[in-house]
């Protein structure tokens, strides 16, 4: 009898100990973009983005595991922050994780090789038969064993059981949090990779080549794998040193996208750092693989120079040229000066300039592009638009020396 009441009080104390077990699991939140209260970005020149995404989240007294969803899927999960913006310092992270195996057919079959599968075969649009089989192989192909038979392929479709723990739907950020309040504001903050932007100038010139109009365009390009709704925008222009990684991960290949005008008020300009920032003060989505452009600055009646140049290669000063080298080419370019009097007076980021001129029946034509590189203010624009088509060069050779073995005089 002694015997049967200790095995009593010793079940009764392991089942005891099981409820305090249970008591004491961390308890487990997650957030979506459903809580999200505000989203900033920042553009680099160089296909990166800081990312600030705000958001009220439910949390619990003591050390809590939060799935944070959502998140770009080029995220560099070492430049993550987190900090309550509710109760500052109410939270410290103890243990951080990106997972980004998602949900895919491919992966989903790569999970259950070597378990049970259901093979259905269709007779018709609402008649089926199905059979158990075990997965054997992805390689190349499925390869599957019913019974003592071997099936490369099915030609129905496969019914799994369940979706493995280990395959998330969306690239989320899981901390183990020891938090001082059920309910927070954080602030989440990341590097992804996948956001570009790039400088876009449209110059239209009148008929008598001394004025145009500029337009400045920021084109912006989202491969990061997530979507940033009514975000505000800023973008630095100027190269930021990044270190590149020992190992980066392939995030796949570069999908189709659609072109999205955003007419905006002009941005706000300032020095930040070495570089310049640009704000722009209307908020805008921007979407997963699409191109959106939103404007950078807007001038009118800009004085410019038209330049004929007639360049000599290298080698034409460095050995003797006894005969005449007729018709050589003269370039076009096209020249105006950056700063306040000229309607202009902002750093200009670099980007690529097209020029429009008007024809004789006023439709304007493509005249030209160049491509300018970061360019201040109080400083002159160059532009070359090709070569002329009724203007030559003529070089004579009338002197030349050796003075020594690399200098060259030449006349």
């Amino acid at each position: 009898m002694m015997k049967r009441l200790n095995a009593i009080a010793l079940l009764t104390m392991f089942l005891a100990a099981g409820l305090v077990h249970a008591q004491d699991a961390t308890p487990a939140r997650q957030t979506s973009l459903d809580d999200q209260t505000d989203v900033a970005i920042t553009v680099y020149n160089n296909n990166l983005a800081l990312v600030r995404d705000r958001r009220d989240v439910p949390l619990a007294d003591g050390e809590v595991t939060l799935t944070f969803m959502d998140v770009a899927q080029m995220i560099r999960p070492e430049t993550v922050s987190i900090r309550s913006l509710s109760n500052p310092g109410g939270i410290r992270i103890l243990e951080q994780n990106y997972e980004f195996d998602l949900i895919s057919p491919s992966k989903l079959m790569e999970k259950f090789v070597g378990k049970e599968v259901q093979l259905r075969s269709f007779h018709s649009e609402s008649t089926f038969t199905t059979e158990i089989a075990t997965l054997l192989s992805v390689n190349e192909r499925p390869v599957y064993q019913v019974g003592n038979d071997i099936h490369l392929g099915h030609p129905g479709s496969v019914v799994l059981p369940e979706i493995p723990d280990n395959l998330i739907a969306k690239p989320s950020l899981i901390w183990t949090l020891d938090s001082d309040a059920d309910k927070q504001s954080i602030e989440a903050t990341y590097l992804t990779q996948g956001i570009q932007w790039s400088a876009d100038y449209v110059l239209t010139m009148n008929r008598e080549e001394t004025a145009m109009d500029i337009a400045g365009w920021v084109t912006l390009i989202n491969q990061s794998g997530a979507q940033y709704t009514n975000a505000k925008l800023k973008i630095v222009a100027g190269e930021v040193n990044i270190v590149r990684p020992e190992m980066r991960m392939n995030k796949g290949g570069m999908a189709s996208r659609g072109v999205a005008m955003e007419a905006m008020s002009m941005p706000v300009e300032e020095s930040f750092a070495e570089y310049h920032l640009y704000t722009i003060p209307r908020r805008t989505t921007i979407k997963q693989n699409q191109s959106k452009q939103v404007r950078l600055l807007s001038a009118n009646a800009v004085k410019v120079e038209k330049l004929y140049e007639y360049r000599g290669q290298e080698y034409f000063f460095s050995q003797r040229f006894p005969q005449v080298m007729p018709e050589q080419k003269v370039g076009v370019f096209v020249k105006f000066r950056n700063d306040e009097d000229n309607m202009l007076g902002i750093p200009l980021p670099g980007g690529t300039m097209r020029v429009y001129q008007e024809d004789s029946e006023s439709m304007l034509q493509f005249a030209g592009e160049d491509r300018i590189q970061h360019t201040p203010k109080d400083e002159d624009v160059r532009l070359r638009m090709g070569n002329a088509f009724d203007v030559v060069g003529e070089r004579v050779q009338k002197d030349y020396k050796v003075i020594a073995s690399n200098v060259h005089e030449s006349e």
